[in-house]
Parts: structure tokens; C-alpha cells; sequence
């Protein structure tokens, strides 16, 4: 009866009073010494899951340390700083879940990966340009289609790759600027890879005169294009008859250089050169364009018949048409008069 009394005197005590501040302390004080009660038992478990954590982030980097090493040593470092990377935060990750279920110990590792799976989609969404071309970025590094220092076309732009980072990849253009690329881009279209081989071909069209000797021509070009400095000696230059323009006769030259851009526009303009001096030399002509204009007597007598009506080039088979004024005069004396002598 006495501990029922007293409940009861410490119930009443407790009820709030309307419309009053219940400054009662002990109750605070209660509930922050079973904040430090339950710390004090959980203490252990956070030292072992800080520790954990510590482990696993050390993991992280030396996996991080040896991916990037191999990859070095296979001249690839750009995939073994995105790859390394990757491989880092995965281990973190897997401490980070090791971890929480050491603190809550009712934390269920599949409930918590559930979770992320779920939260892991709204990321997606949220996060899909980022995600798209970081993953694009992995695959280009791990297929290599182009590598560093090689010289490609992609859309509209055109230069040297300088690396390829987790989103983009960086492009310097011949005229020393910078170009960065969404990986997204670069993977969807086509890249013109343009040192994937050692060796390219280029060409230049060139008009000799009709009354030049075709064969000599090209025996001239060939001989003058296969003395420049850095043209191939194999495949050989050629020179062949492409075709029979209005003023001239095209023949298309055709050789082979290194394929790095420097060397095919100083070989490109040393071969124009060559052309040039030795095609003077050989007195074959290099004709200008040419235009023929015909004039006409606009005033025939066949004017306005378009049957009979000449236009130009080449006279018709009946002759020239007389002018008109001719024809005039001529019907004009037959219609006058003629009076006798007598």
C-alpha cells in the first residue's frame, strides 16, 4: 500500500500543469545518463567498426595502388586511375556496410544493401549524365579504341588526345586549343581515328593542257612527287588520268606519308612544289579555265523560227542565214514597179 501511495504521489507529481513551465530536471537528467549508459555498451562495438572502416579504407587504396602500378607498367594509366579509383570506393563501401552492422547489430547487411539498391535508382536518375558517361569512359579505356596522343575526328572536332578523365575527354586541336568531349559523345558516334596506322595516303587533282602527252605527265609527277622528303617509298606514288574536264585533263595524285598530321601538310606542300617546277621543266602546260562566248546576228530572217532559228555553234549544213536587213531590201526592190521604156 505504502509503494502504491507513493507511485501515485509520483504520478501526480509528473501530470503537467496547464498553461505553466515544468522545469522537472530529473527527468532530463534520467534520460541523458541512459544516453551515456547505452554509449558506454556500445562503445566497444564503435571501436571495432572504426577500426573496420580504417582496414578497409587502407584496402581501398592499396587495391586503388596495385591496379594503377599494372597499369602502368602496360602503359595504360588512365585506365588504371579510373579503374583504381572505382575499385577504391567499392571496398570503402563494403567497410562502410561491415561497419554499420557491427553498431546495430539488429541491422540485417541484405535489408541495408535493399535499401541502397533502391536508393542506388533515384540516384541514377538523378545522376544519369554523370553515371552514363563515367561508365562510357570505363568502357573506352578498357576497349581502346584510340589512345593517348592519338590524332581524331569526333562530330565537328578534330585534334590530339590528352587523356581521357571519368567524364570527358580532353582534345587538343592543331591550333593549340582545348576541346573536352562528353564520353557519352564520343562512345555513340563515329571517331575517326586518324594515327591508328602508321602510314597514310593523301591525294591532289592536277590539270594538264589536251595537247599535253598524258603518259609524260604522269611519268613527270611520279618522278617529281617519289623525290620529296618523307613520301613512302612503299606503297609507291601514283599518277593516273581521272578525268576529261571542260579546260583541262585532271590526273589524280595519290602518296603515302606518316599518318601524324605534321608530316602529311609539310609533305603536301613540298609535293605541290615539286609538281609545279617539274611540270614547267617538262614545258607541259597547266591550263587556266576557259570560257567560250559566241556572238550572232540576233536579226536573221530565220529569227523567232525555232526549227530553223541557228543558236550559236556550229553553222547549220544550209549555210549561214542572210540578215535580215538583206532580205528586206531585196523584198523591197522585187515589189516596186517596172515601167516601159517606151
Amino acid at each position: 500500500m505504502a509503494e502504491q501511495a507513493s507511485s501515485q504521489a509520483g504520478t501526480a507529481g509528473l501530470q503537467d500543469t496547464p498553461q505553466q513551465m515544468d522545469m522537472d530536471f530529473g527527468a532530463s537528467i534520467e534520460r541523458i545518463d541512459s544516453w551515456i549508459d547505452g554509449a558506454i555498451r556500445l562503445l566497444p562495438n564503435l571501436i571495432v567498426a572504426v577500426v573496420l572502416l580504417i582496414l578497409f579504407y587502407g584496402l581501398g587504396l592499396l587495391a586503388r595502388h596495385l591496379i594503377r602500378r599494372q597499369s602502368t607498367r602496360k602503359q595504360r594509366d588512365n585506365l588504371g586511375e579510373v579503374l583504381g579509383g572505382f575499385v577504391k570506393w567499392v571496398v570503402i563501401l563494403i567497410g562502410f556496410l561491415l561497419a554499420a552492422t557491427i553498431v546495430i547489430p539488429t541491422l540485417k547487411p541484405g535489408d541495408l544493401i535493399a535499401g541502397l539498391g533502391v536508393s542506388s535508382v533515384a540516384i541514377g536518375f538523378a545522376f544519369k549524365d554523370i553515371l552514363q558517361n563515367w561508365l562510357e569512359g570505363l568502357l573506352i579505356l578498357l576497349r581502346q579504341p584510340f589512345n593517348i596522343d592519338d590524332q581524331i575526328r569526333v562530330n565537328d572536332h578534330e585534334g590530339t588526345v590528352e587523356r581521357i578523365e571519368n567524364r570527358a575527354t580532353i582534345i587538343k586541336t592543331y591550333d593549340g586549343q582545348r576541346i573536352v568531349v562528353p564520353n557519352s559523345d564520343i562512345y555513340t558516334n563515329a571517331v575517326l581515328v586518324k594515327t591508328a596506322h602508321e602510314k597514310r595516303r593523301s591525294q591532289y587533282d592536277i590539270g594538264i593542257g589536251y595537247g599535253d602527252g598524258i603518259d609524260k605527265a604522269c611519268a613527270v609527277i611520279r618522278k617529281a612527287v617519289a623525290g620529296v622528303a618523307g613520301v613512302e617509298k612503299e606503297p609507291a606514288p601514283e599518277a593516273l588520268p581521272w578525268d576529261l574536264a571542260a579546260s583541262w585533263v585532271t590526273i589524280r595524285v595519290r602518296w603515302w606519308t606518316h599518318s601524324r598530321r605534321a608530316d602529311v601538310v609539310q609533305v603536301h606542300a613540298s609535293i605541290i612544289k615539286a609538281m609545279k617546277e617539274a611540270l614547267d621543266e617538262a614545258r607541259i602546260d597547266m591550263p587556266y579555265e576557259t570560257n567560250v562566248q559566241l556572238f550572232h546576228d540576233q536579226t536573221e530572217t530565220t529569227d523567232g523560227d525555232r526549227g530553223a532559228q541557228r543558236e550559236g555553234w556550229p553553222a547549220p549544213e544550209a549555210g549561214t542565214p542572210r540578215p535580215r536587213w538583206q532580205a528586206q531590201v531585196e523584198r523591197g526592190a522585187s515589189a516596186k514597179p517596172q515601167h516601159n521604156a517606151d
